[in-house]
């Protein structure tokens, strides 16, 4: 729901706007940003896109990437279009099959069931939605990387997490399941949902996130999608030193081969 959370006045809401308060508190929908080999690919545009892509200095987007269709990940497909519209060809998103019929939906001015009809709205984002592979590990090659999907659980919903090079983003898990742990080996970091420190019925906690960390075992590993329920100082003061708590602008090199590195950073 974003920090700080709307009606609430709780000490990490309070903090984070508050000029004496911690502004890693401040927390925008999760999305991240994939530049390397002089291309940019995004993974979300949530309704806070338009705010984050001034932020991170986007003038250019070559793909973007969707986990699922809840609101917080899609409803700023839309911001695209001024990106989209120097775009040859057109924008390429990719999404799973639910999450594209969602898009569809919610959008179907830009995308209507006849593409020649008149109801396609004349300045619409310049996009082409593709369908991705069911198959775990599935990949798609962009710009000498590969991206890859892995399959997590989304309370009672599977939904869409990718692995690029030594990277791996899994926001909204509840768990990962046995077919999805092979491709996350070998990793250098990951980044995954840790809601809060009490279970919830779609969404990973503080410790269940640690656990899978023990797990899988990379490098560094950084949790995204919290809410106010952690204080970004505090709850790192707890967590181990190879795991902390990701923030707006985080910026991060990691290995994107072939390339020799890469930078992915919270837009």
């Amino acid at each position: 729901m974003g920090i700080p959370t709307l009606g609430c006045a709780c000490a990490v809401c309070t903090s984070a706007t508050s000029p004496a308060g911690d502004p890693r508190n401040r927390r925008t929908r999760p999305s991240v940003l994939i530049s390397y080999a002089g291309h940019n690919v995004v993974i979300d545009t949530g309704p806070d896109f338009h705010a984050q892509a001034i932020r991170a200095g986007i003038h250019r987007l070559d793909a973007v990437f969707y986990t699922h269709g809840h609101a917080d990940h899609i409803l700023g497909m839309d911001d695209l279009r001024p990106l989209s519209f120097h775009s040859s060809p057109n924008l390429p998103l990719y999404a799973d099959e639910p999450t594209a019929a969602t898009i569809e939906h919610i959008f179907d001015y830009t995308f209507p069931a006849d593409p020649d009809s008149d109801a396609r709205y004349p300045t619409s984002a310049r996009v082409a939605l593709h369908r991705l592979s069911n198959t775990p590990g599935a990949q798609i090659d962009l710009f000498g990387a590969s991206f890859q999907r892995i399959p997590v659980t989304h309370g009672r919903q599977t939904i869409t997490g990718y692995r690029f090079g030594s990277a791996a983003y899994l926001t909204d898990l509840s768990d990962i399941p046995a077919e999805s742990l092979p491709l996350l080996a070998n990793l250098d970091i990951l980044i995954l949902d840790a809601l809060r420190r009490q279970p919830h019925p779609t969404h990973s906690t503080l410790e269940n996130s640690i656990q899978l960390v023990d797990r899988l075992k990379p490098r560094r590993a950084f949790f995204t999608h919290m809410s106010h329920d952690l204080d970004h100082e505090a709850t790192n003061a707890t967590l181990p030193p190879h795991i902390r708590l990701a923030y707006d602008t985080l910026q991060l090199d990691f290995n994107i081969a072939p390339e020799p590195t890469s930078e992915a950073g919270a837009p």
